[in-house]
């Protein structure tokens, strides 16, 4: 896939709100950046990021900056949670890590969803709106599965036995 940096945010219920991509290049914090800038003042060309979240982001070691994550919360009202590096100043208690670890399982199982259920690492479009439509096509499959499943009573996640592939 020769856009493989994304950024993805979602709800508690597994429901991804918004995206965006960039090239493999750029660096997280860039990408962060933009995604959350685009959800504080919203700009057409990038409706796919949705909006702002309720809540605090949960990120992983790649957005670990307390100058960057104030940056974000003075420029675009979002607050980012990261884990501190290993040897940090401010370690976190072991509630904190278990809470922290649980979220991220869930962000890590939607990017399984959409990467392997969905076979979006496959996908070879040849021009950049072709990668952008089958993004948004996998993620509102994603989202009708999560819905589908909330309407049976079944787990969210639980996805298997939807799809016959």
């Amino acid at each position: 896939m020769p856009f493989s940096r994304t950024d993805v945010h979602f709800r508690p219920a597994q429901v991804v709100t918004g995206f965006g991509f960039g090239p493999a290049s750029t660096r997280d914090v860039t990408l962060a950046e933009t995604f959350l800038a685009a959800r504080c003042q919203p700009q057409p060309r990038l409706s796919c990021v949705g909006s702002p979240a309720l809540g605090p982001y949960v990120a992983d070691k790649g957005f670990t900056s307390h100058q960057a994550q104030r940056r974000w919360q003075q420029l675009s009202q979002a607050q980012v949670i990261s884990p501190p590096y290993a040897h940090s100043l401010t370690p976190w208690p072991q509630a904190m890590h278990t809470w922290f670890n649980s979220i991220r399982q869930i962000v890590e199982t939607v990017y399984d969803k959409l990467l392997n259920t969905f076979r979006l690492n496959r996908e070879r479009p040849h021009d950049l709106s072709g990668f952008q439509a089958r993004l948004a096509a996998k993620v509102a499959l994603h989202n009708f599965c999560i819905w589908l499943n909330r309407s049976l009573g079944r787990p969210l996640l639980a996805f298997a036995n939807l799809l016959a592939w």
